[in-house]
């Protein structure tokens, strides 16, 4: 089920994050109750990313036995067989889709929320069936799937999530998924076909291109949306972003673990560094503008 990597669905959380800081939306994230709706909301999609890691498992059972580290998951290592794995797969999907269903049921305004995880079940069937044997449109699937998790989020709320945010965590996601395709190349190139696909280059430049416009993404945004111009001095964070991105850049060519990024988000100490004076030096520069 991959629970360690459920925190990539902090993304669903963003929407929440940042209308908190802003004045003109403080009314739909005022109390605990919004924070919760967002909360659950992340806990489907931890729920429904589990199926489908499931599911993915059992498609690649074949090539999952060639890969070095990937051989030895219980489904490929024949600990846990596939009929088990896609029967609890069908239970979380049950799980996943009941709160967003109850929500819609309660408040029918938030039919959106319900449509894109319908949108993100389906497109990570098509991923599972076929996209993920397509080189760069497999990574600009999983981007899409972190997207949609931001407009979940904000859907849940009523927030509203700026198009800037929404770019930038697309080419984000790019970037990091990049990073994780050139680690595999370089571990375990035969595991999986659409590896020998990808040339090495042509990769290292998308890889370097994603970095470039995910920070000059979030710079327009701090410089240019309806919050940037509420709070002139945001732009002083992009400094981290910077950091970040180049902290993880050094990280996979010095040949780390990229090919499990929220490992890395979660070890490397300078990386929580940065993280760390990201959201102090946001919640200070979002104070001293009011």
């Amino acid at each position: 089920m991959r629970t360690d990597q459920w925190t990539k669905n902090g993304a669903v959380m963003l929407a929440w994050f940042f209308s908190v800081a802003d004045p003109s939306q403080t009314t739909l994230v005022r109390g605990f109750g919004s924070f919760m709706m967002a909360f659950a909301m992340a806990g489907s999609f931890s729920f429904l990313s589990s199926a489908f890691y499931l599911l993915n498992d059992v498609s690649d059972y074949d090539a999952d036995r060639l890969h070095p580290i990937k051989r030895h998951r219980p489904i490929a290592a024949n600990l846990i067989s596939r009929i088990l794995a896609v029967r609890v797969a069908l239970v979380l999907f049950a799980i996943a889709f009941a709160y967003p269903a109850l929500v819609v049921m309660l408040l029918p305004s938030r039919t959106l929320a319900f449509g894109t995880v319908m949108a993100y079940t389906v497109m990570q069937c098509l991923y599972t069936g076929f996209l993920k044997r397509i080189p760069y449109v497999d990574v600009a699937t999983l981007a899409a799937g972190f997207v949609l998790r931001a407009v979940a989020g904000a859907a849940i709320i009523s927030a509203y999530v700026s198009p800037w945010l929404l770019v930038c965590t697309f080419t984000l996601s790019m970037f990091l998924a990049f990073c994780k395709r050139r680690h595999e190349m370089q571990i375990a190139a035969a595991s999986r076909t659409v590896l020998k696909r990808y040339h090495p280059r042509l990769l290292s430049f998308a890889i370097f291109a994603a970095a470039f416009a995910s920070f000059a993404e979030y710079l327009a945004w701090t410089l240019t949306s309806q919050m940037g111009r509420r709070f002139p001095y945001l732009w002083a964070t992009s400094i981290f972003v910077a950091l970040g991105i180049v902290r993880y850049l050094f990280l996979a060519w010095r040949k780390e673990d990229v090919g499990r990024p929220e490992r890395i988000l979660l070890t490397d100490r300078l990386l929580w560094l940065v993280l760390a004076g990201y959201g102090t030096s946001a919640i200070a520069l979002v104070m001293v503008s009011r």
